[in-house]
């Protein structure tokens, strides 16, 4: 019998909650020229600020393709909003959060023009994008975390459910398929902690679990001294060793999603996952670099995923 951990438990009560309440939103009305230069701008935000989601993302059909880009502009002007803006963000970051939600929103807010459409042709639950932004508006009060479990539930709100959006958009079997959904957000906004460690330092945020570092005799000091020494690097390699593992246990979920979306998952987790690869090579020196993979190497990868999204699947 597979045990369940605290942590997890307490995730997917939350990824199940929007499907038994669920609540979504009037179609949009908005003009054709409108829509179209609401849809062109989502795609520029994303392609200028996620190569690998851009990427990952042109493999789906036309329609899906560019909804799941005005997600991803949904999610990168909220995270903007909270980590870019230096005045008034509290007030800013609210007067988003009703445009985002909203039917009709202001016909000069591109982004959430577009959000509202995508949202509302793919039925997509509200809550899962009012646990994004109060997983988002949560870097305005907190800058640490004790345990790994309340990571966990942080990259829930600023991760995991843009999978679960992502699914609605791309479509998926069965509610069987939720699990692994959180457990790949879980994994992709872990890596981006492990990648960004000294930028989010800079910025007064250190995600990193409290209990994690002291258990292995390090303090934020070591960080500030950008001190990549045995202990750092012991530590590095659990958070890796964890991370590959949650992984390991969401890409069966692949399976479980429409033909059309599974390439276009699978790609954007094995892309993410390959940072950590990047991490190990350069001796988990994630303070004087930023961990990448760069075009080629994602276009050497591609061939592998889809064969192995199309034909031979994901196991444990």
């Amino acid at each position: 019998m597979t045990i369940t951990a605290t942590w997890e438990s307490r995730l997917l009560a939350q990824a199940y909650a929007p499907l038994e309440n669920l609540v979504t939103s009037e179609a949009i009305a908005v003009h054709d020229s409108l829509l179209h230069k609401a849809y062109v701008h989502a795609t520029a935000v994303t392609a200028q600020h996620s190569r690998t989601f851009y990427t990952s993302s042109a493999l789906l059909p036309a329609a899906e393709r560019r909804a799941i880009r005005a997600l991803y502009a949904f999610c990168r002007v909220s995270d903007d909003l909270i980590d870019r803006q230096q005045e008034n963000r509290a007030h800013q970051f609210r007067q988003w959060r009703q445009h985002a939600l909203s039917s009709n929103p202001p016909e000069d807010d591109l982004t959430a023009v577009a959000w509202a459409d995508a949202r509302t042709r793919y039925a997509i639950p509200r809550l899962y994008a009012e646990q994004l932004l109060d997983g988002v508006a949560r870097d305005l009060s907190f800058a640490r975390y004790e345990t790994f479990a309340d990571l966990a539930d942080y990259c829930y709100g600023v991760a995991s459910t843009v999978g679960l959006m992502s699914m609605h958009i791309t479509g998926f079997s069965s509610h069987e398929a939720i699990p692994y959904a959180v457990k790949l957000g879980v994994a992709l906004q872990l890596t981006n902690i492990l990648r960004d460690v000294a930028e989010d330092w800079d910025n007064g945020r250190c995600y990193l679990p409290q209990d994690e570092l002291a258990a292995f005799g390090l303090t934020e000091a070591d960080i500030a001294e950008k001190h990549n020494g045995r202990r750092w690097q012991e530590f590095m390699r659990f958070q890796i060793a964890r991370t590959r593992d949650l992984y390991a246990q969401a890409m069966p979920g692949i399976n479980m999603l429409s033909a059309n979306g599974r390439f276009a998952v699978a790609a954007a987790a094995e892309l993410y996952r390959a940072i950590l690869d990047d991490i190990e090579a350069h001796n988990y020196d994630v303070f004087t670099r930023r961990a990448h993979l760069n075009g080629r190497a994602k276009l050497q990868k591609l061939p592998g995923i889809w064969w192995r999204a199309r034909w031979r699947g994901y196991t444990n």
